[in-house]
């Protein structure tokens, strides 16, 4: 048989491959089609709980791309919440959820209906913004309720409104009720949504005597195992660090023995690059002229100590991570070991001065 030959068949042998494989893909797809078509959603109700599980998380009708049935009211048109506010309508969505949470509700109600205002408020902006104060109050009394799965489905909404400028002083007056939760009761997903909130907020001043009540409680939540509410613990503690009257309360606060684990190596790269940061805050902030202008004493298991007293290995722990795989976390590391080498001062001064170190001169 000539190559010429052998060549035809080959190409005849993909032909049919080719042609087998299009008919299989377009079986296939028909399928698909075909049992979405026959798949219906299931009828229900304007309850408060089927509202809530009508309304998807934020991005997901853009990812699916189906339309969700909207209970309506007599008469009105149905569609998508979120295509109405396209188009300039309100749905109504948003009030009728609000409504029901005035209503007397069970816990699972309370919980389903809080969850839903959540994901609105992300969709649909222009309802969000003509929410009113007493709206944020209504879902902020929700924080007293004996049930933790409502406590963190409110917590969870006040961060969705958090995002809308002029409801931030409102929420602000729950900052204590926050801080009081996150310190007295030990659920990480309580932790999470409340330290969540705490960050997406600025703090008020008359918070900061709560604040320092709280830190022990805080830095049990760092040293946890639970690394999503390690992480919004330490971003609060460092912007707690950059308050001059927080400052000593937060170096002086009591830490395990094995404080310095958080700057292993083997710590998740997010939870790594946190610690760095808050570490470069304590110490820019105890080098300042204004924190140095006073002479502090600190316990012996305080934060202080573990990381810049002298039997401290922090050093050891930095140089190991100048060489992470992670490059955002190699930075922060030598950023913090600048701070610790420099005082922040060192602007206004020709060279460092020969004051105590973490490093040997010879490092």
């Amino acid at each position: 048989m000539s190559i010429l030959q052998r060549l035809r068949q080959m190409d005849i042998r993909k032909g049919v491959v080719s042609l087998a494989t299009g008919a299989g893909a377009i079986y296939l797809l028909y399928k698909a089609i075909r049992a979405g078509i026959r798949c219906k959603p299931p009828l229900c109700s304007a309850s408060p709980i089927c509202i809530a599980r009508k309304c998807p998380r934020p991005g997901e009708r853009a990812l699916l791309g189906v339309p969700t049935p909207q209970a309506s009211g007599v008469g009105g048109p149905k569609g998508l919440a979120i295509e109405r506010e396209r188009h300039g309508r309100d749905s109504g969505e948003l009030r009728r959820l609000l409504t029901s949470l005035e209503c007397k509700q069970d816990e699972y109600a309370k919980s389903m209906i809080l969850h839903s205002i959540t994901r609105c408020v992300y969709l649909l902006e222009s309802e969000a913004s003509a929410c009113t104060n007493e709206d944020i109050a209504l879902v902020g009394s929700m924080l007293d309720d004996k049930d933790n799965s409502v406590k963190i489905q409110a917590l969870n909404t006040l961060k969705a409104f958090s995002g809308i400028r002029k409801f931030r002083l409102k929420i602000q007056e729950h900052s204590i009720k926050v801080l009081e939760l996150i310190s007295t009761i030990w659920d990480s997903e309580l932790h999470i949504s409340g330290l969540r909130l705490l960050n997406n907020l600025p703090l008020p001043d008359f918070v900061h005597p709560q604040l320092r009540r709280v830190m022990p409680a805080l830095m049990e939540i760092l040293q946890s195992d639970y690394i999503l509410a390690q992480v919004q613990a330490v971003r609060l503690l460092s912007n707690l660090a950059q308050k001059n009257d927080l400052l000593y309360d937060i170096l002086n606060c009591q830490v395990h023995s094995n404080f310095l684990n958080l700057f292993q190596s083997t710590q998740p790269g997010s939870l790594l690059f946190e610690v760095l940061v808050f570490a470069e805050r304590l110490s820019e902030g105890r080098s300042s002229p204004h924190y140095r202008a006073v002479k502090w004493h600190y316990n012996q298991q305080s934060v202080h100590e573990a990381l810049f007293g002298d039997d401290s290995r922090l050093a050891d722990r930095l140089l190991a991570l100048v060489i992470h795989p992670e490059e955002d976390v190699q930075i922060q590391a030598c950023k913090v070991i600048v701070s610790l080498q420099c005082p922040q001062d060192v602007g206004v001064r020709p060279s460092c001065p020969p004051s105590h170190s973490c490093f040997n001169p010879g490092e």
